[in-house]
């Protein structure tokens, strides 16, 4: 009588012989020359979602079909394995190498799409190097461009959109990186640049804030034959941060920063006036 446990060993045995036997015909299957062998056994994988030893068949009997009817599918589901098998970088590669030599394909558009959602998929957190993230608003622009009337596009502007927001984030906390290091004239900067670069922002409100705040502080810690002109610049910010968010919740402490930037500046031309008087 067998028992469950038999069963379960038996079970696993034939698992087991299936896996033996199936990596040995996979073996004998790469030492062949016979490609259109290998060609059909490589879509037969990929269909099993095998896609590692898809793409090595596939790149195995690339050459042999280059020029013929065949290459345009074969290179169909050689770049659709890598990205089936997670490897976007080199997925994004072959979409993009396909569109560029089978332009007319029926698949050419759902592979240019394809290309910049690979380099979507890449782009790491806003706290890392957007290099992937630039390049896959670069590749899905490109698509709508291309494409502009695709059931597609709206899928394209929502993940640009995301990735936008994923460097403005950036370059938001470049800027507060920069204050917390007391590193001000370069904080103010960055946010001055912030603020152009996305008028948009929802953090616009505390980008012109810290802007006053980083040039009063470079102006306070400068040497005082800088400050007056530093100050003007805190100064001119206050202005344009009172203009945009005149009930700013932090408008009282701007207005501290402001009016002693005031007085200091009334202090330097009331000196340099009494000292060109006499």
């Amino acid at each position: 009588m067998l028992t469950i446990k038999k069963i379960r060993n038996i079970s696993g045995f034939i698992l087991l012989l299936l896996l033996v036997m199936g990596c040995s015909q996979y073996q004998r299957l790469l030492q062949s020359d016979d490609y259109e062998l290998k060609y059909e056994k490589a879509i037969e994988y990929y269909e099993d979602e095998e896609y590692g030893r898809a793409i090595t068949l596939l790149s195995d009997v690339m050459p042999a079909y280059r020029g013929t009817a065949e290459a345009e599918r074969i290179n169909y589901y050689y770049a659709k394995a890598h990205f089936r098998n997670g490897e976007y970088m080199l997925a994004s590669h072959y979409f993009k190498s396909f569109v560029e030599a089978y332009p007319n394909s029926e698949h050419a558009e759902e592979f240019l799409f394809l290309s910049g959602y690979c380099q979507y998929l890449e782009s790491p957190r806003y706290s890392l190097d957007q290099t992937s993230t630039r390049q896959a608003i670069r590749e899905l622009q490109s698509f709508i461009n291309r494409y502009p009337n695709s059931d597609r596009v709206a899928d394209a502007n929502e993940l640009i959109d995301e990735l936008r927001y994923k460097l403005e984030k950036k370059h938001f906390e470049i800027g507060k990186m920069y204050y917390n290091i007391s590193d001000y004239q370069a904080a103010a900067t960055t946010f001055e640049t912030y603020i152009k670069d996305y008028p948009d922002s929802e953090y616009r409100e505390e980008a012109m804030f810290l802007t006053v705040k980083a040039y009063y502080e470079f102006a306070y810690r400068s040497v005082p034959q800088r400050q007056e002109e530093r100050y003007e610049k805190a100064v001119e910010a206050f202005y344009a941060f009172e203009s945009r968010f005149p009930d700013s919740p932090k408008m009282d402490e701007a207005r501290n920063m402001y009016e002693h930037a005031s007085d200091a500046i009334d202090g330097f031309r009331e000196r340099r006036e009494l000292t060109e008087s006499n």
